[in-house]
């Protein structure tokens, strides 16, 4: 498990690849961890909770950052990376 990986590709706006994607899930994983107090919502029921109202509120998060929401969020493959999840070793 080991300590969290600090790289240039610990936030989110940055991921582009694959395997920054990669990265950066593990890293959430190595935080939750190793540091449970840091999260706010550091239980599966709690973070799948604020996950869902997160994404309910999405755009608002991205105009009050004078974003423009993402139009062509993959949210098929965002599923199936949830549920494989719960049963891929």
């Amino acid at each position: 498990m080991g300590n969290v990986t600090q790289t240039k590709h610990d936030q989110p706006h940055e991921i582009q690849t694959r395997e920054e994607f990669i990265e950066f899930v593990k890293n959430l994983r190595c935080e939750i961890v190793n540091k449970p107090d840091s999260w706010e919502n550091n239980t599966l029921p709690l973070y799948l909770e604020a996950m869902s109202s997160w994404v309910e509120d999405m755009d608002g998060y991205y105009l009050n950052r004078g974003e423009v929401p993402p139009a062509n969020v993959p949210w098929r493959v965002l599923g199936d990376i949830l549920r494989a999840a719960t049963l891929y070793e």
